[in-house]
């Protein structure tokens, strides 16, 4: 009975201490040293913040693991700041600088294609997807937009918490947004930033609604997929795990070959001055042919991935992947939603036996990717996703510490 007893005693302490919470608090204050009361602090990624008393302090109860910090009060530019809680409390005092400085660079820089440039920044931070439909950005003038017509590329960035109210998952978001690249000759979108969650006031019905549809959004996100590699239940919570294999094109010539005859070929048939003519079945035809195939093709091994070689624990609270060609991520437990199926350009191929699951693909960047039991990404250049996971983005994300109701992952 004594053994029991103790047992079960070790049991609530192991429960207590995983369960256990450390106290952040700090000061934040102008650069005079003088308190600043009523700023918002934030934990990025998370519902979690509180607003500095009178003195200026700001007390947090959070648990060990690796967060960004964010504070913001108006006539100041927004902060973050990066913090590691691991078995004891942390003090962080921050300092905000006053913005007066950088609202006066952003509203003497009129652009008359400012609008043009806002939209396709919605489309790809926020997206095309049946909830992007439902988003709408409350301040679009803290958007500091910079498009370099030589390389084609778009640029985005904020000092001050961009504000975007999500009607259909029941979210009003502060995104403090570091860097946004859109590359037109790649397609690459990258983003990296600091949001923070509250959710919009609705009724019993609404929020119903909106619990439903952000079940739906987590489910088979790569949020998801992360954390259930985390827990080592991808299998269990609906993830195949394949390997996209690039190989050289057998069929294509060296670069130099297909030149080397076109070239020739092409003196030869016009000397110098005539329009060049293809004709089918004609050397030079073969050749402009050859010079039009991909250089690589794409083999889908089907044999599925094990975790245990696919992930690596690094302490306690990080694991690791690290893999060569892609991962190949089909998600079996949803479909593809109509609105990407109809998209051009967007889906991944996939064997003609298989049903219309949502497929993602990962190519890696910078090895190894880190990631936290939450599902978050500690690099988040370290990683590309094509397919559905490139689809969906702001407008269909939850905050990370968004939990589904129990079992939910297993059994839809």
């Amino acid at each position: 009975m004594k053994s029991l007893l103790l047992l079960f005693f070790l049991l609530i302490v192991k429960f207590s201490f995983a369960q256990q919470s450390y106290i952040l608090s700090g000061m934040v204050k102008d650069k005079r040293g003088e308190a600043l009361p009523g700023a918002g602090v934030y934990v990025s990624g998370y519902k979690i913040a509180t607003v500095t008393g009178n003195d200026g302090k700001y007390i947090l109860p959070l648990k060990a693991g690796n967060y960004d910090i964010l504070v913001q009060l108006i006539g100041y530019k927004a902060l973050n700041k990066n913090v590691v809680i691991s078995d004891k409390p942390v003090k962080l005092d921050l300092i905000l600088e006053e913005s007066v400085t950088q609202l006066a660079e952003v509203t003497i820089k009129p652009d008359p294609n400012r609008e043009h440039y806002i939209a396709m920044f919605k489309s790809y931070f926020i997206g095309t997807t049946p909830n992007a439909e439902q988003c709408k950005l409350i301040n679009p003038n803290v958007l500091i937009i910079d498009y370099d017509k030589e390389q084609f590329k778009l640029t985005v960035k904020t000092t001050q918490f961009l504000i975007m109210e999500n009607k259909a998952l029941g979210y009003r978001i502060k995104y403090l947004l570091n860097n946004f690249e859109y590359d037109s000759k790649t397609r690459i979108i990258y983003y990296e930033g600091f949001p923070y969650y509250e959710d919009l006031k609705g009724s019993a019905r609404r929020k119903k609604i909106w619990d439903q549809k952000r079940v739906t959004a987590y489910l088979g996100s790569s949020q998801h997929f992360f954390r259930s590699l985390f827990n080592h239940r991808a299998t269990e919570e609906g993830f195949i795990i394949n390997k996209l294999i690039t190989k050289p094109n057998p069929d294509k010539p060296s670069d130099s070959a297909i030149n080397a005859n076109i070239k020739r070929l092409a003196k030869t048939q016009d000397g110098l001055t005539r329009t060049i003519t293809l004709n089918a079945g004609d050397s030079l035809n073969y050749w402009v042919n050859k010079k039009n195939l991909p250089g690589a093709i794409s083999i889908l091994s089907r044999a599925p991935i094990v975790q245990d070689t696919l992930v690596h624990q690094e302490n306690q609270s990080i694991k690791s992947v690290n893999f060569t060609d892609k991962l190949y991520v089909i998600y079996t437990k949803e479909r593809e939603d109509p609105a990407y199926a109809n998209r051009i350009g967007l889906s991944i191929a996939r064997p003609l036996d298989m049903p219309d699951y949502q497929i993602s693909t990962i190519d890696l960047q910078v090895a190894p990717v880190y990631f936290y039991e939450n599902g978050s990404i500690y690099n988040p250049r370290s990683m590309i996703y094509s397919g559905y996971w490139a689809w969906e983005k702001i407008a269909d994300s939850v905050p990370m510490d968004y939990l589904p109701p129990v079992n939910v992952e297993g059994k839809k």
